[in-house]
């Protein structure tokens, strides 16, 4: 009985003595912020003509112990016909507006099993009616026009749309987090983009 005590107190203090893998994880930073530590909000009341038709957005997901931060502007769809119409198909378009979408990823990744090395890139697109063309470009602090060339493409993905709700603004999100895989979407009006998101 002794020895039993012995060997589950053992048992005990090494479970205790292992690191938890996430526990030297820093929290989430503030995207919108350069500074977090000093920003302050700000105290003006802006007019309802003065506020940006398309507002300034941030997500960001932790998947296992690599931080994934996506800043972009999300237009609105205002009863307006989206894909086809003031989105033409098969035309480079940046899905956001004013600054070009960003997304950062602070380590290597497989994004639909390709790989993608940390950093960060502006995210452009090219709808179709059922497949889009989903491009991570070197080109990250740009604006949302013009594309800045294919020679900037650090990855091209073909990926199938799907129909979903109704999304009255563009949005990015994670429908989908768990173990080392995510899901990040992108949806507007009834159009998902989904694309699979893996960390070493």
């Amino acid at each position: 009985m002794r020895l039993l005590l012995i060997v589950a107190s053992s048992c005990l203090l090494a479970a205790a003595c292992q690191r938890d893998p996430g526990r030297d994880v820093r929290p989430l930073a503030d995207p919108l912020r350069a500074d977090p530590t000093t920003a302050s909000a700000p105290t003006e009341i802006l007019p309802l003509d003065k506020v940006q038709k398309s507002q300034a957005a941030a997500v960001s997901q932790r998947v296992a112990n690599t931080e994934i931060t996506i800043t972009y502007s999300r237009p609105v769809a205002r009863g307006r016909a989206l894909f086809g119409a003031l989105v033409p198909y098969d035309q480079v378009w940046n899905p956001g507006a004013d600054q070009a979408t960003a997304i950062a990823f602070t380590r290597d990744v497989h994004v639909n099993d390709q790989p993608l090395p940390a950093g960060k890139y502006s995210v452009w697109a090219i709808p179709r009616a059922d497949t889009w063309t989903v491009i991570f470009s070197n080109a990250a602090d740009v604006y949302h026009t013009p594309y800045p060339g294919d020679a900037q493409d650090a990855l091209r993905l073909d990926v199938g749309s799907e129909k979903g709700s109704h999304m009255e603004a563009l949005t990015f999100y994670f429908p989908v987090v768990e173990g080392k895989d995510a899901v990040l979407r992108l949806h507007w009006g009834e159009v998902m983009v989904p694309l699979s998101v893996r960390v070493p």
